[in-house]
């Protein structure tokens, strides 16, 4: 179990350090309302800037036929998240200061009901367009749900495990949230939020007979929908035994196989991926670590997956030292989406699950996938900051945390 737990349901005091310890001017005898600096976490900041940098570079290589026009998208996409990232690396707890979880939980609500009266795109409704660009929600509502769980479990920290009703009303949240990118539809990004859910009612001390019985609830509906909706119940046969079906629905599978395949120990060199080459769809988005392995081999691309073990135990680590549960239920919940996105994405191009549309975070092309996770980065960023104090230094004891949350 994850430390992460607090005695004060106050998060106010959480929001200004001492600026010796925060600014890089160093100034001690700065008022506490004016403004300092806040210093962006070095390990969090090197990851992200490597992914960024080589998630561009196999942007060029994967897109084949039009590398330059899909490369300049990207660095647009890049240079906007970062802008975000910085901004709210340095203002994050400002803002949610004055703007309450759950109303950013409604706007996300009033972008998906949007959504799904939008023109289809591959039959299936994800996209807003907003001029050249499309906004897709779904990446918002990866962020704001994340949000608004953890201002309701760090006030009910140390009574989940006395009462499972508590656990009602984020559930209910959570679950309007769902059934509109279900209905998009979008099962993956379902699937994936619901998994971090539960993991960050964990956390915040629901006992294991709670999560238990949520997952024992959810079960018949997932089964339903992989069961009674055809392309669902064809894509997951065709998954176990593709090659029956190679010149349709298999092909995709196959295809990704063979390029993680063939990339051998040390791979074809970059840019010399021939699946790329039409014969492998999405290879610029969803399945471009198949075009990474083609051409890094596995020696070279285990490193990628080593990068983001590194940024889960990072972020993790900045969890459990965070000023309160707020700041530690935000931070675990969003390096958890992240990462849980990165290996659903590693897993379907490796054969491991059924082909779904998620994205490689940092690496697939696309612009509201790369804003929001590079938006994620700041907001961990600014709340790790402000939390890097000493462990003594924190304002709760949390070494009793068993007894109050069981």
């Amino acid at each position: 179990m994850f430390k992460l737990f607090s005695k004060s349901k106050s998060r106010q005091s959480a929001y200004r350090r001492p600026v010796s310890l925060y600014s890089k001017t160093g100034s001690s005898s700065a008022s506490s309302e004016e403004w300092t600096w806040l210093q962006i976490d070095k390990k969090l900041a090197f990851i992200t800037f490597t992914f960024v940098v080589f998630g561009l570079i196999f942007t060029y290589s994967s897109s084949a036929f039009d590398s330059i026009s899909y490369f300049e998208r990207q660095l647009v996409f890049d240079i906007v998240g970062v802008i975000i990232a910085l901004f709210l690396s340095q203002t994050y707890s400002r803002i949610q200061q004055v703007i309450k979880p759950v109303w950013l939980l409604y706007a996300t609500w009033v972008l998906l009901i949007i959504v799904l009266f939008t023109k289809p795109i591959a039959n299936v409704h994800r996209w807003i367009p907003i001029g050249p660009f499309n906004l897709q929600p779904s990446e918002i509502a990866k962020v704001t749900l994340v949000i608004y769980l953890a201002d309701y479990l760090s006030n009910v920290q140390g009574k989940l495990g006395r009462n499972w009703k508590l656990l009602l009303k984020p559930l209910f949240y959570s679950g309007v949230t769902f059934f509109l990118i279900y209905r998009a539809p979008d099962f993956g990004t379902m699937l994936l939020m619901a998994v971090v859910m539960l993991m960050m009612f964990w956390a915040a001390g629901a006992n294991w007979k709670e999560i238990g019985g949520i997952i024992a609830l959810g079960i018949p509906i997932i089964l339903y929908q992989l069961i009674f909706t055809p392309y669902r119940l064809v894509r997951i046969l065709n998954f176990f035994h593709p090659e029956g079906n190679e010149a349709d629905a298999g092909y995709q599978v196959i295809r990704s196989s063979m390029a993680v395949g063939s990339g051998g120990w040390f791979g074809k060199g970059w840019g010399n991926s021939e699946l790329k080459l039409q014969y492998l769809p999405e290879a610029h988005t969803d399945f471009i670590f198949a075009i990474m392995s083609e051409e890094m081999g596995l020696i070279q691309v285990s490193l990628v997956v080593v990068f983001f073990c590194w940024l889960l135990i990072r972020g993790i680590s900045l969890a459990c030292v965070a000023k309160n549960t707020f700041h530690s239920l935000v931070i675990f919940g969003l390096t958890l989406m992240i990462v849980g996105q990165a290996f659903f994405n590693m897993s379907m191009v490796i054969g491991i699950i059924p082909p779904k549309g998620i994205p490689l975070p940092f690496f697939s092309y696309g612009g509201s996938s790369m804003v929001m996770t590079l938006a994620m980065i700041g907001i961990i960023c600014n709340l790790a900051a402000q939390s890097a104090a000493p462990r003594k230094a924190r304002s709760d004891d949390f070494a009793d945390y068993k007894p109050r949350n069981r």
